[in-house]
């Protein structure tokens, strides 16, 4: 069984829960997931004290983003439409219970639409809210988040199923750093809108729909199945199932069962032989029908078969007997992970305190990166960041968390090819799963590790335009240069420079960079040379004249 990737040490201070008094002794939150299916909101008071939250009031909307166009694959206007009402009335209710942040998250379907982003800026126009695109296993990892926020595992392996509209997400946890995070494909509204045709579904449709659901979750399956330890049997597992399929199946049972729906449906369970007997009723009535059933509404009628069916499937391959019901999901692991964010967190959760740290080393370690170098180049780029913080540029904490990121894999390039290595890396930072970050912020560190040699960044480049608006290109921009010196000065791979000063008149228009070696008797040549070389880019950007000093000793620091 692999071992879980080492602690780093913490490079920025821990926040103080203090420091949370400026949105009040007990901030409110509101979080918001937009969904292929639907867009859901918590609204939820935080304690700082314990730490906990509590949910003041929920809001859910069936948009349906995922009714796509199907020759572009664009979000239609109409589904644009029902999304921003949704979203105005989500504003709405967060503004009047005084809500001091809003953070709202877009998955599959905005994810994978090529106007997707072009939505998100009309969503920001329009209603003033910010929307972070994250990927699969980003989801999958703040899905565990809200899971665990309301259940113990006790240290005990536990497999987590979300079926949504667009994706199924497989997690396997034990109530600290996730083992195993994936995001298929598969959703209940895709499959409905691929495989039934007709109404009822017929029985040859339903049979293809299994078949691709099950061949499609399969991989997800076995490698799940590969985090487990020699004694961790795969059928003794509990399974957690979340999204509003899995409620609605478990509310039709309840009530069969029960005679009552129980007021909360947390820790209900649904055997798998139970499933597929209402999975197989359900796909005999008629749509019209379907609709009847009490707490059924008209959209998730539509899409209950295909969602039942993706659930029943992942349940016979994994070789679980029972789901059981778990009533938070991503909308409140983004509640947990704004609290991870903020140091407020430290026990249950403290493995997922380093989440970005500890996924940037697993991404370097996968493609090689010599990471005592890494480790240079970072600590000399945040050096350059920090010295000339209010001079030469005025970003903050976030902006120099993404820099370290990017320092740490601007190497990675070299592990499909020393030709053009700095855009090899762009395309394996971009692609690589970044746990902790959004899609804008993965872009960033792309582009940052991208522009670290060769040409500055340009308005031609595919990268470059693919950066989120003028705030991101500025700071690529700005920062970019950082990471060339500091990478210039790491050639060798010897750490040959201890460390750095930098001075800089701004009347003069002058920047001075003093360099101590390690090494008293080296003369660093090559270091030397090597900034000379990359002297235009840091001269143009920042309009300043260069010049660079060997400081042995560190005389003159």
């Amino acid at each position: 069984m692999p071992q879980p990737l080492d602690l780093v040490p913490e490079r920025f201070p821990t926040p103080d829960p203090s420091a949370l008094r400026t949105l009040g002794e007990s901030p409110i939150l509101a979080a918001i997931d937009i969904g292929t299916n639907s867009i859901h909101m918590a609204v939820v008071r935080i304690d700082p004290t314990l730490p906990s939250f509590t949910i003041m009031a929920r809001e859910k909307a069936t948009v349906r983003l995922g009714d796509r166009d199907p020759d572009t694959g664009d979000l239609t206007p109409a589904a644009i439409d029902r999304a921003l009402r949704a979203l105005k009335r989500c504003r709405s209710l967060a503004d009047s219970l005084q809500a001091g942040e809003i953070i709202a998250v877009a998955t599959s379907a905005v994810r994978e639409a090529p106007n997707g982003r072009d939505f998100l800026i009309q969503v920001k126009r329009e209603v003033g809210i910010d929307v972070n695109l994250i990927s699969g296993p980003e989801e999958a990892r703040r899905i565990y988040l809200g899971v665990l926020s309301c259940m113990a595992f006790e240290g005990k392996p536990h497999a987590i199923i979300d079926i949504g509209g667009g994706s199924t997400e497989l997690i396997l946890g034990d109530g600290q750093a996730a083992r195993y995070l994936s995001s298929t494909k598969i959703g209940a509204v895709r499959l409905t809108a691929e495989f039934v045709h007709s109404d009822p579904i017929a029985p040859e449709e339903l049979a293809a729909l299994r078949a691709y659901a099950r061949g499609s979750i399969e991989r997800a399956v076995e490698e799940l199945h590969g985090q487990l330890a020699p004694h961790e049997s795969p059928e003794s597992l509990p399974l957690v199932g979340t999204s509003g399929t899995i409620e609605c199946l478990v509310t039709i049972h309840a009530r069969e069962a029960l005679g009552v729906v129980p007021n909360r449906l947390q820790g209900y369970g649904l055997s798998y032989g139970a499933l597929g007997e209402l999975l197989d009723r359900l796909a005999q009535m008629p749509l019209a029908e379907r609709m009847e059933l009490p707490g059924m509404n008209d959209r998730r009628a539509e899409i209950v078969v295909a969602g039942a069916a993706i659930l029943y499937e992942t349940m016979g391959l994994l070789g679980i007997s029972e789901v059981v019901a778990c009533d938070r999901a991503l909308r409140e692991g983004v509640v947990v992970d704004w609290m991870l964010a903020r140091g407020l967190i430290e026990d249950r959760l403290r493995y997922q305190q380093s989440i970005r740290d500890r996924s940037v080393f697993a991404l370097a370690r996968k493609y090689q990166v010599p990471l005592a170098a890494a480790r240079h180049v970072a600590t000399l780029a945040l050096t350059f960041f920090d010295q000339t913080q209010g001079l030469l540029h005025g970003w903050g904490t976030g902006e120099r968390e993404l820099l370290w990121a990017a320092a740490i894999l601007h190497h990675c390039g070299h592990h499909l090819n020393q030709s053009a290595h700095h855009k090899h890396a762009y395309y394996l930072i971009r692609h690589g799963e970044l746990l902790g970050y959004t899609e804008t912020e993965i872009e960033a560190i792309a582009n940052l590790a991208r522009y670290h040699r060769k040409s500055s960044p340009k308005k031609r480049h595919e990268s470059y335009q693919a950066l989120a608006g003028k705030r991101y290109r500025q700071m690529v921009e700005e920062l970019s240069p950082f990471l060339r010196l500091a990478a210039v000065l790491e050639r060798r791979q010897a750490q040959a420079i201890r460390r750095i000063q930098c001075q800089y008149r701004r009347e003069e228009g002058h920047f001075k960079l003093l360099l101590e070696p390690a090494n008293g008797a080296d003369d660093c040549e090559l270091e030397l040379w090597n900034l000379d070389c990359e002297r235009p880019v840091f001269e143009e950007q920042f309009g300043v004249t260069l010049t660079v000093e060997l400081c042995p000793g560190g005389q003159g620091f």
